[in-house]
């Protein structure tokens, strides 16, 4: 089996130490290429390549970008459909950066060595399966994107790590706390359209989800669609208000792990596509990279895209109703 590695070693929890005992336990088992990136779409580069040179799996090890670079070097644009005679690299994922939302999503073990020995004993034994993706602006995410307050949020965060700061949980859900208080008054909306459905006006923020947990809070999951998965279609999650009076009780809901309802509150767990539409230029972001603002956004969904290697999931608990 050959196996290319893909290393961004900038990730938030890599360190030298790490990176060379997971190399080293994969190649005593493997046939082995360890690539370190060294440039924004570097990941894409590198499995693009893989998939020329006819590799059967690509692991990376780094945060939610990198994966999504592989993914999309992987596979390709949504637009142009992969010949179906070819065999494509499934992927592995081995957690680096500071969120992980895709990977803790497929059930891959947190601890990047934990991770190492759970992704090998799955390859030996044959623990691929398939998963749906969804895709925007021809190209592939994995977990979420939107427009409004979570980009807001990610475009914050983003000039925080590049300030220097770290991405703590902590530091997300302060920022996530104060884009809020401060856009409050912001009256930017868009429109969302839904198939079969009358388009929503006046909408403040929304997100897409290709899966559950929307994202995590430290170990704490927030299920804003929760019966959206990697079998279903897209997750639907639109606002008409950034008030903090109208969100606070919203948010409880999610924190509290109970289905989330609000009158400003439009929610569609399984849909095969959606459209935004702006008058004025919106933030946008992608499995938490930011992508700039955008008039005009279209969502759609693909089944069965990607070969990952994971673990069988298990039933979640469905959340309270109350």
């Amino acid at each position: 089996m050959r196996m290319m590695l893909i290393v961004n070693p900038f990730a938030t929890a890599t360190t030298p130490a790490g990176r060379d005992a997971l190399a080293h336990t994969l190649s005593s088992r493997f046939a082995l290429d360890v690539e370190h990136t060294t440039h924004r779409g570097h990941a894409h580069e590198l499995a693009a390549r893989a998939v020329d040179e006819g590799f059967d799996v690509v692991l990376v090890h780094g945060g939610d970008g990198s994966v999504n670079e592989a993914v999309n070097g992987i596979l390709g644009p949504p637009s142009t459909m992969p010949d179906p005679d070819r065999r494509l690299p499934a992927l592995g994922v081995i957690p680096g950066g500071s969120a992980n939302v895709f990977a803790r999503t497929l059930g891959i073990e947190p601890d990047p060595l934990a991770a190492t020995a759970q992704l090998s004993g799955l390859l030996e034994g044959g623990g691929c399966r398939r998963i749906g993706l969804g895709h925007t602006r021809d190209r592939w995410f994995l977990f979420n994107t939107g427009m409004g307050m979570d980009a807001v949020v990610v475009h914050a965060m983003e000039d925080k790590r590049h300030a220097g700061k770290a991405a703590t949980p902590m530091r997300y859900l302060w920022t996530t706390v104060a884009s809020f208080l401060r856009n409050a008054m912001d009256r930017s909306s868009f429109t969302v359209e839904l198939p079969g459905l009358d388009p929503i006006d006046g909408v403040r923020f929304a997100f897409v989800s290709n899966t559950s947990p929307w994202t995590y809070l430290g170990d704490f999951e927030i299920r804003t669609n929760p019966t959206t998965g990697f079998d279903t279609r897209l997750g639907v999650f639109a606002a008409t208000s950034t008030g903090v009076a109208r969100n606070i009780p919203l948010a409880a809901r999610l924190l509290s792990h109970r289905t989330p309802k609000a009158r400003h509150l439009h929610r569609n767990d399984d849909v095969a596509w959606v459209r935004f539409r702006a008058e004025e230029p919106i933030d946008v972001q992608m499995d938490g990279d930011y992508i700039g603002a955008h008039h005009a956004v279209d969502f759609g969904y693909r089944a069965d895209a990607l070969a990952v290697v994971a673990p069988t999931p298990t039933p979640s608990s469905t959340p309270s109703t109350a």
